[in-house]
């Protein structure tokens, strides 16, 4: 079953065309308030571990080390990525993220995961 599944920056705006919107990160991004994020969802537990996200410190040549390690702990985390998986069978969902950097960061590298499963 291929899902639908998008990626986008917390800090643009929501849109029809979003499907459920999930944050994906364990820290509330600066700036937003509950009401502008327009969440279906807030899956801080999918989130990277605090460990595996400072030792990355969006670095882009850490990036291939830093998807080999995050899948490893989604492989460990069956509880978060079954509620996704749940929300992904009825529908788009978004996932969000507040990182400034659109192509290195743990949504993009959780959809990568998503797909692949």
């Amino acid at each position: 079953m291929a899902f639908d599944i998008a990626v986008k920056r917390v800090y643009e705006a929501p849109a029809k065309a979003d499907g459920q919107r999930v944050l994906v990160d364990r820290i509330w991004p600066r700036g937003v308030s509950k009401k502008d994020a327009a969440l279906t969802l807030w899956l801080k537990d999918i989130a990277p571990s605090d460990e595996l996200r400072k030792w990355f410190g969006h670095e882009p040549d850490r990036w291939a080390e830093f998807q080999k390690r995050y899948h490893a702990e989604l492989d460990r985390n069956e509880k978060a990525v079954a509620e996704l998986h749940d929300l992904l069978r009825e529908g788009k969902v978004t996932l969000l993220y507040g990182a400034h950097d659109e192509a290195h960061n743990n949504a993009v590298a959780l959809m990568g995961y998503l797909r692949r499963a």
